[in-house]
């Protein structure tokens, strides 16, 4: 009854013009396709960041959005230790792999349905390994 009180999200912003589906085979077993759909800012309690959505089906059949968390405080602490600001694209692969380790972890495509959030410590972990400094 209520429904026009609640507030709607932002719209997505930085999606290609064209989408590409990806493919992603899990360690869990299955495989993933997906789209990027893009971003928004957000806010998670007292935490901010980005959320960035992506369009996720196990089966070719059903899709589901998935949101990947990446909190501005995640992104400082690596920003102050490194000693300059991450690009845009470096911010979208944080969110990609994270997604990817989501993918790996979870035993099951149900579990895709919570949101990925990206903790300061997944940020220096995945910067490393894409050798990124």
């Amino acid at each position: 009854m209520w429904n026009w009180l609640r507030k709607r999200p932002a719209p997505l912003t930085g999606a290609p013009a064209v989408r590409r589906q990806k493919t992603y085979s899990a360690q869990s077993g299955y495989v993933y396709q997906y789209y990027y759909e893009g971003q928004r800012e957000v806010s998670r309690g007292r935490e901010r960041g980005a959320e960035y959505v992506f369009e996720v089906t196990a089966d070719r059949k059903t899709s589901f959005p998935v949101s990947v968390f990446v909190s501005s405080e995640a992104l400082a602490v690596w920003e102050q230790r490194h000693g300059r600001s991450l690009t845009a694209t470096e911010r979208y692969a944080i969110a990609k792999m994270a997604l990817f380790a989501a993918f790996d972890e979870r035993e099951d495509p149900r579990q895709m349905r919570d949101e990925v959030r990206v903790q300061p410590a997944d940020v220096e972990a995945i910067l490393e390994r894409l050798g990124i400094e």
